[in-house]
């Protein structure tokens, strides 16, 4: 085999192209940020020569390729060959290119493993070719801080150098016979080392170099192929999987290039994909991600219609209905709803397609609340394979159904390919052998071919594999496909699947859920905002008082769920990426800042923020964006409040002192909790000897995957922040402030209501060190309970399994719970995503639990300023249960907004508080029709009276796309009065109102 892989890469490999021809070629760059081709076309391009340098970082040069194709060369083999400077590392990872011809058409792309440009029949040609000079930040394992994911820090020096332009003739009988040999050796190293098959192959392999002459490959092709034809020739066993190839381009939004640039790579790989079809009327392609086609709408129309017309005919598919493949882990339930109503809505409107597989391959975990949201979309399936990148424990199933927290269900399939960039190679589907845990019960499985992340797509060396191995002995059976046949031949052959239930959680990227903690922050308080615009719009619409603002707040909603990408709010991009995103939160903020006025303002009361205090003479009122009743103002509506008087610190036998009646908390002079007494249950929440919310800093460097990873064995080497630079009383609250070399944190400590709020102010200058906030308390339980979606979800917080090992950092959003019979405390935030339970013993032996926040981290690579900065975070202990945790959370994600002016009452009120309402807003068809998004909250089988005070023709059930669906819930309504409801533990119902009026 040494033999016959020199000749293949030394007489087979040059001899494709056996015969070039040079081109004139001209120049320019443009010095800044892209510009469409009819800007660039006008420009003074100068010469340039091959070898010369071109690209700074994150620049574009315009190329100006002039040539003829010889007129001996008719017959449609003439490529004009291009290699920008390509290093040979990942495709989409550098410089990428585009190219044009004179009148705008896009022709295809060029990449480093896709780097030739079909050429018209004999004559004079003259194409453009727009050059990417995107530098290279991921190599390979390799972590290091790089200057380059920023374009201030990027540098001036060009990256590349032209290395080759020419006119080509490809010599399609060396290209076939190179396809035949790539086929055959990648089987030699995957079948078995002493078999009869290899044997044969590698006789055959030996046999074609003995017949060809290494001085003349295209006079011999021939004669190597016909040795070869036999084997290819040999047809695979009968109990061969069957691989549905789809052809795919997981194309991230944004992660080592900035959004700007997805739009230009989204636009290179559907031109590749378009010219590939055209050459292979078999080849199907399946693309996800509305955001991105809207992209190519907004920027490459002519293009954008040619894909119209490709869906239309069956070549690309539309897959996923989501917005953007988004994180799963940290968007709130609404959010996560809308990823389906407007990507769903976008591919109808634009294709005439709805899609019914949920597609989302690589995000970083899967939350428990997904199966619900997916089938109230309308959706049946669900493919990712992320998974089988588990440190400890594989899946134990490839095909199967998961099963969500309400008991949802969705046919659930892992590429057992363990990857969503196959190249049909002989490892790829070897790897899918042996790895399809549902061997013997079934053989279809689906293979996701083309290069990705940095987009590209299949290629034709891809399409050539897939042709051989068709039916190739040694190999599973290989067939084009698309997503739903597959599905449904799947699902078919499986008629009782293995079950999955709860969350799929990953075990690995676990550092997702602390990174890059702004752009966190700025995607909570974007989804409290939009919920806010949209009750109060539609509270002033339905009252007539104002119109809604829909187009104000569909672009607003297209924003945060682009944010919501998975390498975007994980925190694992370019320092650009999160630039961005920290303006664009701030933009969306102040938009939706001027809806909420402009909505309260029209219902009587001028908006004077959170914490205005302004005074026009009107009375100062409260709105109460939130599901309950907060200070004597009504869920959802405006009115008078009155927030009870926070405990006034004193100082006591050498600490602090705070006393509400409901809570009596001590805090010494290290700044920690010594005491936190219930009065009502005469219980000590912290266990005898040990300290409450207490700082501490652990070692955070990652074995690799920087921003993405944290490691268990860390915490071996925490430090307790326990040396304040000073403490003492400031009003109402226990400031403490500790500092670390640059390092400024100041924490805030107040008690009201019997629920003690810690407020961090944090200036953050500290490098690859993780910061946690922890309470040990004096609770006995075996598991911990965490707000997800739409509902909480139970976690074991022992380490009995490898699984529950496995699972030392969970995702919660608002609040956690852990708790006795009877009693309980829970901890909510306003920010905070990351958390880390355990069961544990306290120094007297007696067991306890300790609950600790994960408030930030400094990861050095992809983002070497990562988190650098201030940040605020707030967070509140108190004893109760679920339902408690539950009006905390919303509490802190919703504080009452202060106003001047008149009460306004709420549009609806629910008599049972499991019952929460997520979201009022108008329909999105604009026909007036208001739409209420409930869940039952506690877990629990609720029923619920929902009052209107508003009229209505009919109330329905629907669907998240507001589409009438049969639904049990709706058990009763009222027109223009009241709707009875049941619901099932944890349910989701989507109410329509018809023809509502004041």
């Amino acid at each position: 085999m040494q033999r016959v892989r020199r000749f293949t890469t030394f007489r087979i490999r040059p001899a494709v192209y056996h015969d070039t021809r040079p081109v004139r070629i001209a120049a320019w760059t443009v010095g800044g940020e892209p510009v469409p081709f009819a800007e660039a076309v006008q420009e003074r391009f100068e010469p340039f020569t091959l070898g010369q340098p071109w690209g700074r970082p994150w620049d574009t040069t315009w190329f100006d390729v002039r040539g003829e194709v010889p007129a001996e060369w008719a017959g449609g083999q003439a490529e004009l060959v291009v290699d920008l400077g390509f290093t040979g590392d990942q495709p989409g990872f550098q410089a990428e290119g585009m190219v044009y011809r004179p009148d705008g058409e896009i022709v295809k792309a060029i990449e480093p493993y896709n780097s030739w440009v079909p050429l018209p029949e004999p004559g004079p040609f003259r194409l453009l070719i727009e050059a990417a000079a995107n530098p290279i930040v991921q190599v390979p394992y390799e972590y290091e801080p790089t200057a380059m994911g920023d374009k201030a820090t990027a540098g001036e020096e060009p990256l590349y150098r032209l290395k080759q332009l020419s006119v080509a003739s490809r010599d399609r009988r060396v290209w076939d016979l190179l396809q035949d040999v790539a086929a055959l050796d990648g089987l030699v190293d995957v079948l078995p080392h002493q078999g009869s098959r290899r044997a044969e192959i590698v006789y055959a392999l030996e046999r074609m170099v003995d017949v060809m002459d290494p001085e003349d490959v295209a006079g011999t092709a021939a004669r190597g192929r016909e040795v070869l034809a036999p084997v290819l020739a040999g047809r695979a066993a009968d109990s061969s999987l069957i691989v549905s190839a789809v052809g795919h381009a997981h194309i991230d939004c944004a992660w080592l290039w900035p959004v700007r640039e997805t739009v230009r790579k989204v636009a290179r790989t559907f031109a590749n994909v378009l010219d590939l079809s055209e050459r292979h009327p078999e080849f199907v392609f399946a693309a996800s991600s509305a955001q991105q086609y809207a992209w190519l709408k907004e920027h490459q129309p002519r293009l954008f219609e040619r894909v119209r017309a490709a869906v239309a005919a069956g070549v690309i598919r539309p897959v996923g209905g989501m917005w953007v493949e988004s994180d799963t882990n940290m968007p709130g339930g609404e959010a996560l709803a809308r990823q389906f109503v407007l990507g769903k809505r976008f591919f109808a409107e634009e294709f005439g397609v709805d899609s019914e597989e949920v597609w989302l391959p690589d995000s970083f975990g899967y939350t428990a609340a997904l199966p619900q949201i997916a089938r109230a979309a309308g959706a049946r399936y669900f493919l990712t394979q992320k998974p089988s990148w588990n440190e400890t424990n594989a899946m134990p199933h490839s095909s199967f159904h998961w099963e969500g927290i309400d008991g949802s269900r969705l046919f659930t399939h892992f590429p057992p390919a363990e990857t969503y960039n196959s190249d049909l190679g002989a490892a790829d589907l070897a790897r899918t052998e042996r790895t399809f845990r549902q061997k013997g019960a079934a053989r279809h499985v689906l293979g996701l071919y083309g290069w990705g992340d940095g987009g590209g797509g299949p290629t034709r060396e891809m399409l050539a594999a897939a042709q051989r191995k068709h039916d190739l002995d040694g190999s599973p059976r290989v067939r084009m496909d698309d997503p739903d046949s597959f599905f449904r031949a799947a699902e078919a052959e499986l008629p009782t699947p293995p079950v999955w239930v709860g969350e799929m959680y990953l075990e690995l990227h676990r550092g997702t859920l602390i990174s890059q903690a702004r752009s966190k922050r700025g995607n909570r308080h974007s989804e409290a905002l939009l919920r806010e615009a949209e009750l109060w719009a539609a509270t002033a619409a339905l009252r007539g008082r104002a119109p809604y603002p829909y187009d104000e707040l569909r672009r607003l909603w297209e924003t945060v769920l682009l944010l919501q990408f998975h390498d975007i709010l994980p925190g694992t991009s370019i320092a650009w990426v999160h630039q961005d995103a920290e303006r664009d939160y701030e933009r969306v903020t102040g938009e939706l800042h001027s809806l909420v006025t402009t909505a309260l303002d029209a219902l009587g009361g001028e908006d004077d923020g959170v914490e205005g205090n302004g005074d026009d003479g009107r009375a100062q009122v409260a709105a109460n964006a939130g599901p309950y009743p907060l200070h004597g103002v009504p869920a959802a509506g405006i009115g008078p409040a009155s927030p009870p008087p926070a405990a006034v610190p004193r100082q006591a036998n050498g600490r602090f002192v705070l006393d509400d009646g409901a809570m009596h908390v001590e805090i010494d002079e290290r700044g920690t909790l010594v005491s936190v007494l219930d009065p009502a249950t005469d219980r000590e929440l912290l266990p005898q000897g040990l300290a409450g919310g207490v700082l501490q800093l652990f070692r955070d460097t990652p074995r690799e995957w920087d921003a993405w990873d944290i490691n268990d064995e860390d915490k071996r080497s925490g430090l307790d922040l326990v040396e304040p630079v000073s403490i003492g009383i400031a009003g109402d609250a226990v400031v403490v402030r500790h500092e670390r070399g640059d390092t400024v944190i100041t924490m805030s400590v107040r008690l009201s209501e019997g629920k003690l709020t810690y407020a961090f102010d944090i200036d953050w200058h500290e490098s690859q060190k993780l910061l946690k906030l922890a309470f040990p308390l004096d609770v006995r339980t075996d598991r911990s309970t965490s707000e997800i979606q739409f509902g909480h979800l139970h976690r074991p917080i022992h380490q009995n399994t490898s699984w529950d090992a496995a699972r030392f950092e969970t995702v919660a959003h608002r609040w956690v719970h852990v708790g006795e019979p009877g009693f309980g405390v829970a901890l909510a935030n306003d920010v905070v995503y990351g958390h880390d339970i355990r069961n544990a013993q306290g120094p007297a032996g007696r067991p306890m639990t300790t609950v600790r926040l994960s408030l930030l981290r400094a990861p050095r690579y992809p983002d070497p300023s990562a988190d650098q900065g201030r940040h605020t975070f707030s967070v509140s202990l108190r004893t109760g249960g679920v339902p408690e945790a539950i009006a905390d959370g919303y509490a802190l994600q919703l504080p009452l907004r202060t106003v001047h002016g008149g009460a306004a009452e709420p549009l609806l009120e629910v008599s049972e508080p499991a019952v929460v309402v997520e979201s009022v807003k108008l329909a999105e068809d604009r026909s007036g029709d208001l739409v209420v998004r409930l869940y039952e909250a506690h877990g629990n089988r609720s029923r619920a009276t929902v009052r209107t005070r508003f009229s209505w023709r009919e109330a329905l059930a629907t669907d998240l796309l507001e589409r009438a669906v049969d639904g049990e819930a709706l058990r009763e309504a009222t027109p223009g009065g009241a709707v009875e409801l049941e619901l099932r533990p944890f349910e989701l119902l989507t109410l329509r109102f018809r023809d509502p009026a004041a």
